[in-house]
């Protein structure tokens, strides 16, 4: 019997194929969606990062960690679940100044690291995959007074689906990028939802942004959800 193979490192494994990692330029614009230019960028994380902590989970090849670093001169840590990505991001930005990667679950990066940040945030990363009973009073222990989280997920409703009803998490399918599908499991809260489970970790939500494009979609395809520490 073989163990079954992350969706993550899928995905992975398949961009590495098709496009070897090489260093790269920093993004000019922080995307909180999936359509570049639509919605905010890093300024809801703070109005001025410099010499802030910061800490992604989820972070993928980079590109998120790279501009924050780069643009905003914050100090940021890009943590993922699969090393393959974070060998793919150091290989993309290990030449940025406040860059920093790292390998390892996120819940477990959060409650083994006694460090505080300023701002916390998932782009269709850690949040909304991992527990968020559990996810949430971690992040919330991590961060300082006042400190940010921001984080983006599919919108609950999106394509005829609905807002979970309960705190459990019901299945979903991430894309590789030769078009096959692979099952995950998701929680997929409406906003109220996400509100109550950050009010009972001690985080008051301040924002929830629903991102469509005008022209290509039908319904929004993106919520963007803010909160800050108590």
């Amino acid at each position: 019997m073989h163990a079954q193979v992350s969706p993550w490192y899928t995905h992975a494994a398949q961009r590495l194929a098709a496009t070897p990692a090489h260093a790269l330029s920093p993004p000019r614009r922080m995307q909180w969606g999936i359509h570049p230019g639509l919605g905010p960028g890093a300024e809801i994380l703070g109005p001025d990062l410099r010499r802030r902590c910061v800490l992604e989970l989820g972070c993928g090849p980079g590109h998120h960690v790279a501009h924050l670093a780069k643009h905003h001169e914050a100090r940021v840590t890009g943590v993922d679940l699969v090393g393959l990505q974070i060998r793919r991001a150091r290989s993309h930005y290990g030449h940025i100044e406040g860059a920093t990667f790292a390998a390892g679950h996120a819940l477990r990066h959060l409650q083994g690291n006694g460090q505080s940040f300023d701002a916390i945030y998932s782009v269709f990363g850690a949040v909304g995959l991992v527990a968020p009973e559990l996810l949430l009073a971690a992040i919330s222990r991590r961060l300082a007074p006042g400190g940010v989280l921001a984080f983006s997920v599919p919108y609950p409703a999106r394509a005829g689906r609905h807002p979970c009803t309960d705190d459990r998490p019901r299945e979903d399918y991430v894309t590789m990028p030769d078009r096959t599908r692979l099952p995950i499991a998701r929680w997929e809260f409406d906003a109220r939802r996400w509100s109550a489970h950050l009010a009972r970790t001690g985080l008051r939500l301040t924002a929830a942004l629903e991102l469509r494009h005008p022209r290509r979609d039908p319904w929004p395809t993106t919520l963007l959800i803010t909160a800050r520490k108590r």
